[in-house]
């Protein structure tokens, strides 16, 4: 087969779990003899096309701010949608995913697969719905209608959870939705060594509002009055960092807690995972939560936000890790729990994450494409 995915950003230029599966599951189906392509933003000096692990990268514009007030950009979304048409049109494929946030490139793909007369597949990670008005305000109704506009493209969709497939049916979707996981590679997490840089808890995402990365601080602030020397790493980026700095100088917590910032490499954030005791994400908003996954991989108990709208809920089944309410209160006793449990835990850990592998995930896909071919 020949596969194109669509998304603005690309791994590891830009780090986050759509990106994450596009390039694992790419990756995987290249070494099994599939031709694919991704499009997105260029984020790399050279040419606009260049191959990597036998992958396509195409650059199809130069990058613009992901955030703007921190809040994903419109004039983004719709600047890359509008850049995508022509070098997707150059070349034909037998089939199209595009990740369905941030909606807009999802028309221009729509386009092109109808005037090559190709299928084309939409993604979806996360369905926001009323939360738009929680996001926008008012002008939340315009992101919600460009949703609901979404759902109606294709009859090929692949949700990332089972969230997300209820949330898509909830919003009106008729159409069968194939739900197919993300995953981790299990392989390599075990054959990686912890880092010397030994920490208690941690933290690895985009630093945005919905993460709650501040709510984590004021808990890790608890934890200090019962354990003083805690330590905590937070790995990440994101419009947030700054004030989340300044959060933690005002709780005099700069010797408890370590940003990193953006890390580069991989390896680097698995084995800080691999020298931690509990990891912690206290999101509102997950499509599903790779790197919660990671965490149970390197045998570390997940401490998660139970809400409606964080799907990472759904991969904690009680003897893996723990649901707490959004407050530093429950999520300090939550932690406290973890380090006391870690080790009756931590076969559970390894075991719940096993069945994510990436390679499991890639046959699904796989398999997926091909009937959608035949329909």
């Amino acid at each position: 087969m020949k596969i194109a995915y669509v998304y603005d950003v690309i791994y590891p230029y830009v780090k986050g779990g759509a990106e994450k599966r596009i390039w694992e599951i790419s990756k995987r189906l290249a070494r099994k003899g599939h031709e694919v392509h991704i499009f997105g933003m260029k984020f790399w000096d050279g040419g606009a096309v260049f191959t990597k692990d036998d992958v396509y990268l195409h650059g199809v514009c130069e990058p613009k701010e992901l955030y703007v007030e921190g809040r994903r950009s419109i004039k983004e979304a719709i600047y890359y949608a509008r850049k995508l048409i022509r070098p997707l049109l150059k070349e034909d494929y037998d089939v199209t995913d595009c990740q369905a946030f941030p909606y807009f490139p999802c028309f221009s793909a729509k386009l092109c697969s109808t005037l090559k007369r190709t299928p084309l597949v939409i993604t979806w990670h996360e369905v926001w719905d009323d939360y738009w008005y929680e996001y926008l305000g008012k002008k939340g109704l315009f992101g919600q209608v460009i949703e609901r506009m979404t759902t109606r493209l294709t009859g090929n969709m692949i949700a990332v959870s089972d969230r997300t497939a209820k949330d898509l049916k909830r919003v009106g979707v008729k159409n069968e939705i194939s739900v197919i996981t993300n995953g981790i590679d299990y392989g390599t997490i075990a054959n990686l060594a912890a880092s010397e840089e030994k920490t208690d808890i941690i933290f690895v995402g985009r630093l945005i509002k919905e993460k709650n990365v501040d709510v984590l601080i004021k808990a890790v602030g608890l934890v200090k009055n019962e354990i003083p020397a805690v330590r905590c790493v937070i790995i990440g980026a994101g419009p947030t960092q700054k004030e989340l700095e300044l959060l933690a100088a005002d709780l005099d917590l700069e010797a408890n807690i370590e940003f990193t910032g953006f890390m580069a490499e991989y390896e680097s954030v698995i084995s800080r995972m691999k020298s931690s005791k509990v990891f912690v994400l206290p999101s509102t908003r997950e499509g599903f939560g790779i790197a919660a996954l990671e965490a149970n991989a390197c045998d570390l108990p997940v401490v998660t936000v139970n809400h409606e709208r964080n799907a990472v809920c759904d991969l904690i089944k009680g003897d893996n890790g723990f649901r707490c309410e959004l407050s530093e209160a429950d999520i300090a006793v939550k932690i406290l729990a973890g380090f006391d449990r870690r080790v009756a835990m931590e076969t559970s850990c390894i075991e719940s994450a096993k069945g994510y592998d990436w390679d499991i995930i890639v046959d699904a896909i796989e398999n997926y494409y091909e009937t959608v071919m035949r329909s």
